[in-house]
């Protein structure tokens, strides 16, 4: 079917019309807040239009549906994204320009979704562009947050966590659906009692939060097709207490409505305390609850109790271990509200879901105290029991004896809930997100189930949107593509290898080039009017952009920026290749030693731009509030890309796919993607360093971080000037605590744990060899292009493809 696309002058009109329907003016009187409100309904609008045209195919079909339930999607801002998915981005901006309206000031006023914070939910939100222009049925499920996670100031070279009040103006692109509430029950008790020979199970005195659903439509490229981004809203069903209203005590009044809808307020609020826990877990439930409630009640609507279709109908996907309770909750539904038995409810709840592990750090491998459970989720946390105690009897006849593993793969153990435990154990897929982080999961992390069921294991790299990430970020560059080898690589992203023999081709080289440097003077542009900083775009843009954590190695980037710094002051006649680093990361508001992080890099920024002769060559910027608005700018701009985490750490990475497909050049580790990014472009046009995940894991028991302290004079330079007040004069002792925690270690613990020290001076080196490298633009040149010729290859689309065939087998739909 043709899809009729509006032409610019019916765009002038239409948006003309809205203005003056909607807010009663001329677009001379008009604000740019109002301009971009009748802008955005008009490509809403359009957006709708097509899924009326797809809507009820699903359901008269019967084709398999997937929930994919994520704590985070940072879906990014929806006008530009909407037009390119339209394929009518070209006459859209033509019109603007035609009304004299900038698009640049237009699309900034467009509030940018706080649904999430870093990789996982940009990760989520790539899968689900994917899914939708695949034509794959889909729901993405997660919690409206009220406030995001934070916006982040920098004040002093602090971090400083403010409101992030992205929902003060309403959100356009969401839909209300509040005939769609559901109820969600924490606390209680429950009380067992017979009937009809069956043991029954009843949940009383619990305290009830509704969970509210909005829909935010995500349209397929290039066709009808629209799948949902559900988001739940936590209320309390008593909006206020009037008889203490009416006794003058107000605040008590609306005390159960405030306690009930903290639940959607913020993003992983800070668990250190036992109320944050609650809170977190509380969460968590909510939105699992909620959203398979939904998928029962849909599945209910299309076939009846039709039970034996259940997984055949409907996969439920667990995108790390926030919505693992989503398990239990389904047992708790089929059993308790549809009277099946405790077998046939197992069994379709290991047919139905699937997990996707994000991490091999213990820590981050959720465990929540068993009295937590007890307390909030009382039917749940007896279904645990039950779960617990059939799954050890299954792993005793696998492991007869071995008490100390089995605890160690059991569901509870050791008064805590495992919740990774809980997804590898019923769920009947379990894939990592790169090889060598699947391989870790299943020599390591996962070792003991692999054992008892290999099959259950699979690898799926992550992949992103070129959509988003080229097409609609890097204009300059997909049109420069476009004059290349056509723009059939825009629907099919494999065709970027028709760009290999352009790599050497010297007049694509100076094109290519010359876009680069747009896209530097407009991030300069940007950083100038947002921060009030200016940068020197003739200088080598090296960014390193990531949440801030001790695995990612920010500390290692700034060390050796220190060392070049220090090169510099003391080596002032010799000439260096200019080079601007540019961070942007937060960190997460508990984590203290990510925060003194982010003053360390400012401290340093501060030093280098005081030194007349260092600030000639280099110079230092952290982005302020790191988003998904501020990536769309960086990325294009940057030539170094740096993936520099702890070999074996990071689980794949998806900003390194991102960089590398704008035709920046790796410096990394072999770590996560990076490996298969090394694989794709070759070991010419990637910079690999430091040491391997074995080599690591070896250093474990043999590794001294004093040895090098010792050894090397630059090194030991950089760490004495971490207390001797160079960054601090005011206050010398301020980064006392990273330097004991590299050289002595935490508590009694190994010192250096992340390998900083051990791979510091491999990653010098690599970096003069790039600063060589750089200054032969046709080498360098061709470096970059390649890498944009490879990144096809991480491609969300692929991703999504592989876990169709792998894992949820749906079916596209024919529109």
């Amino acid at each position: 079917m043709s899809i009729k696309k509006k032409t610019v002058e019916e765009i002038k009109q239409e948006l003309l019309d809205k203005l003056s329907s909607g807010f009663g003016c001329g677009l001379e009187e008009a604000t740019n807040e109002q301009i971009y409100e009748a802008l955005a309904r008009m490509v809403r609008d359009e957006v709708l239009q097509r899924r009326a045209q797809s809507r009820g195919v699903r359901k008269q079909t019967g084709a398999k549906k997937v929930y994919y339930l994520s704590a985070e999607f940072l879906v990014g801002r929806a006008l530009h994204n909407n037009m390119v998915n339209l394929v009518n981005e070209e006459n859209y901006l033509k019109a603007l320009e035609e009304l004299g309206i900038d698009r640049s000031v237009i699309f900034e006023k467009e509030p940018e979704p706080g649904l999430g914070n870093g990789g996982l939910g940009r990760l989520a939100a790539c899968f689900l562009d994917s899914l939708t222009t695949l034509k794959l049925p889909a729901m993405g499920c997660t919690i409206r947050y009220e406030f995001g996670l934070f916006r982040q100031r920098i004040v002093d070279g602090w971090q400083v966590e403010v409101p992030d009040n992205w929902l003060d103006s309403g959100n356009i692109w969401e839909i209300p659906r509040p005939n769609e509430t559901v109820e969600v029950h924490f606390g209680g008790r429950v009380i067992p009692y017979e009937e009809n020979g069956r043991m029954c199970f009843e949940h009383v005195d619990y305290s009830t939060v509704e969970a509210v659903p909005y829909d935010i439509p995500t349209l397929g490229y290039d066709n009808t097709m629209v799948n949902m981004l559900r988001t739940w809203s936590a209320r309390s069903p008593k909006r206020i207490d009037m008889a203490s209203f009416n006794s003058g005590e107000y605040v008590k009044a609306v005390a159960e409505r405030e306690l009930a809808e903290v639940i959607s307020k913020i993003l992983y609020p800070n668990d250190d305390s036992y109320q944050g826990k609650e809170l977190r877990l509380k969460q968590q439930y909510f939105f699992s609850s909620a959203s398979i409630q939904y998928a029962v009640n849909d599945f209910l609507k299309v076939y009846g109790p039709q039970w034996d279709q259940f997984s055949d109908k409907v996969a439920i996907h667990i995108n790390d271990t926030h919505p693992a309770v989503a398990i239990p909750e389904l047992m708790r539904i089929l059993m308790d509200e549809h009277g099946l038995s405790w077998e046939k409810a197992e069994q379709i709840c290991y047919d139905t879901f699937a997990y996707t592990n994000h991490t091999v750090l213990q820590e981050a491998l959720e465990r929540w105290p068993e009295s937590l459970f007890r307390e909030q989720l009382p039917r749940v946390y007896m279904i645990l029991q039950e779960m617990n105690k059939r799954l050890c009897a299954k792993l005793w006849k696998s492991y007869p004896g071995q008490w100390d593993r089995i605890g160690h793969m059991a569901i509870l153990a050791y008064n805590q809930v495992h919740m990774a435990n809980l997804c590898v154990a019923y769920s009947h897929s379990v894939n990592g997100v790169s090889a060598i982080h699947t391989d870790i999961l299943k020599k390591q992390t996962f070792h003991d189930y692999y054992v008892v069921n290999p099959r259950k294991f699979v690898s799926i790299t992550n992949g992103i949107t070129h959509r988003r990430w080229l097409m609609q970020c890097n204009p300059g560059l997909s049109k420069l593509i476009d004059e290349a080898i056509g723009d059939g690589w825009r629907k099919d992203i494999n065709q970027l290898q028709k760009l290999v023999p352009f790599a050497d081709d010297p007049a694509f080289q100076q094109k290519f080039q010359e876009v680069k440097y747009i896209n530097k003077l407009r991030l300069v542009d940007r950083v100038r009017r947002m921060q009030g900083v200016e940068m020197n775009p003739d200088s080598l843009f090296d960014a390193q952009a990531k949440r801030l954590h001790e695995y990612k190695r920010q500390i290692m980037n700034a060390l050796g920026m220190l060392m070049f710094y220090n090169e510099i002051v003391e080596h002032p006649d010799r000439e260096y290749l200019p080079r601007t680093f540019i961070f942007g990361a937060k960190a997460a508001p508990g984590y203290q030693r990510a925060k003194l992080t982010i003053k360390l890099i400012n401290s340093i920024a501060e030093l280098v731009a005081k030194h007349p002769v260092a600030s000639k060559y280099m110079q230092v910027v952290f982005l302020e509030n790191y988003c998904v608005s501020q990536a769309e700018a960086l990325i294009p701009a940057t030539e170094v890309s740096q993936q520099i985490s702890t070999a074996g750490k990071e689980a794949s990475g998806n900003g390194n796919m991102k960089f590398m497909m704008n035709g920046a050049v790796t410096i990394g580790t072999m770590d996560g993607a990076n490996c298969e990014m090394f694989d794709a472009v070759g070991a010419d046009n990637i910079y690999i360093f430091g040491l391997t995940a074995e080599q690591v894991e070896q250093g474990y028991s043999s590794y001294r971080s004093s040895e090098v302290y010792e050894t090397n004079p630059a090194i030991r330079k950089v760490m004495e000037q971490l207390i001797d007040g160079t960054l601090s004069p005011e206050n010398p002792r301020m980064f006392q605590e990273l330097y004991h925690s590299m050289l002595l270690g935490d508590n009694g613990g190994m010192a250096d744990s992340y390998f900083v020290l051990k791979d510091l001076p491999a990653y010098t080196i690599t970096q003069k060899k790039i600063a060589s490298d750089y200054t032969d633009k046709d080498k360098w040149l061709h470096k970059a292009i390649m890498n944009t010729v490879c990144s096809a290859e991480f491609s969300s689309d692929r991703t999504i493809t592989e876990y169709n065939n792998l894992i949820w087998h749906l079916k596209p739909l024919d529109l």
